[in-house]
């Protein structure tokens, strides 16, 4: 018998999940390892030389940001989000069912736009050459990071709600 094309794509999927999951926990790792490493060279340079990491607070900025933005996709692909869960009194599994489905189309939504709008941002950024105080660092990168991880992260609530669904199937 031989094998319809679709057949691998749930293989293929989990692969590329699986993939991407761990190339941005690894950036993760690094950005934290980052952020610490940075916090402490200034804390000592600042108290025991008196002279503090010149943009550290831009830098510490700009990381945490981009470890929010780097671990929002691997936080909604886990389904390790807040849920409130507000029909759990309800015993008809149809209404269960669409609630559910209520909530992947409005997260979905909700993330596919605030992509949008993020991108709408960073170009105005780039347009207007905004940049940090003290080290000129090129804020627009910071708008295109976010985008593309609530995009991604709309992409991953589709696949949790998918899996989800499958699941209770």
């Amino acid at each position: 018998m031989l094998p319809q094309p679709n057949d691998k794509a749930p293989g293929r999927i989990a692969k590329i999940r699986r993939g991407a999951s761990f190339l941005l926990g690894l950036a993760c790792l690094l950005v934290l390892a980052g952020l610490i490493a940075l916090t402490c060279v200034d804390v000592v340079a600042r108290y025991a030389f008196n002279s503090p990491v010149t943009g550290a607070y831009e830098l510490t900025e700009i990381l945490l940001a981009t470890l929010i933005f780097l671990a929002l996709p691997l936080t909604t692909a886990a389904g390790e989000h807040i849920e409130v869960e507000l029909l759990d009194g309800v015993k008809s599994s149809f209404l269960k069912q669409l609630g559910t489905l209520a909530a992947a189309l409005c997260t979905i939504g909700v993330f596919a736009l605030i992509a949008m709008e993020l991108l709408e941002h960073a170009d105005k950024l780039q347009r207007r050459g905004r940049v940090t105080d003290s080290l000129e660092i090129p804020l627009f990168y910071v708008g295109w990071l976010g985008a593309a991880s609530f995009a991604v992260s709309a992409l991953a609530a589709l696949y949790f709600f998918t899996k989800r669904f499958r699941e209770k199937a």
